[in-house]
């Protein structure tokens, strides 16, 4: 595995860590409140929360706006031939706007229903749920793309890893600004 390889990995998944990103600095920043409504309305389901009063329409309508501005992004930086090396995905030829919907939408399904299933476990909003925690949106990714685009299993199993590490890295540094409450 090279390292051209590892950065056309990230480079390709950057929608998708953009629009996990967005969530807790848009709270943090305060925009956009009219949204910040939690979308199981603080419903429950047998005595749980289905999701928790921390999932909001905020944090999944512009993470995947998010995620899709950055698809657009790099379809523009696609016309030079370094961004193209490094490319393992050709925005000339597929529908971007549907490309960044799927990634982006997939990356705030997976991680809705983790959190669904830390509710149904008992566990509340930053408790640790390994290895779940820091891959669960490259898992909805995955689910949200396969129908659709082809894209080798070695670039998965790269993102899962690289993913899992970077998420961990990302979230003390995220914690360490109060931008997280917890650390993993």
């Amino acid at each position: 595995m090279s390292f051209q390889f590892i950065i056309s990995c990230l480079y390709f998944f950057l929608p998708a860590y953009f629009t996990n990103m967005v969530p807790p600095l848009a709270k943090k920043m305060g925009l956009f409140l009219f949204l910040d409504k939690p979308i199981d309305s603080n419903k429950k389901l047998g005595g749980k929360p289905i999701l928790g009063s921390h999932k909001t329409w905020r944090g999944a309508v512009l993470g995947i706006v998010m995620g899709i501005l950055i698809c657009y992004f790099q379809a523009w930086l696609y016309q030079f031939s370094l961004i193209q090396g490094i490319s393992l995905f050709n925005y000339e030829k597929n529908n971007i706007l549907f490309f960044g919907f799927l990634i982006s939408g997939g990356a705030v399904f997976g991680d809705l229903f983790f959190a669904f299933l830390k509710r149904r476990l008992r566990l509340k909003p930053g408790a640790r749920f390994l290895p779940f925690d820091q891959i669960n949106y490259v898992i909805g990714s995955l689910v949200f793309l396969t129908p659709f685009f082809q894209i080798d299993i070695l670039v998965w199993l790269t993102i899962f890893a690289l993913t899992f590490f970077l998420h961990i890295l990302i979230n003390r540094l995220g914690y360490h600004l109060n931008l997280h409450q917890a650390r993993w």
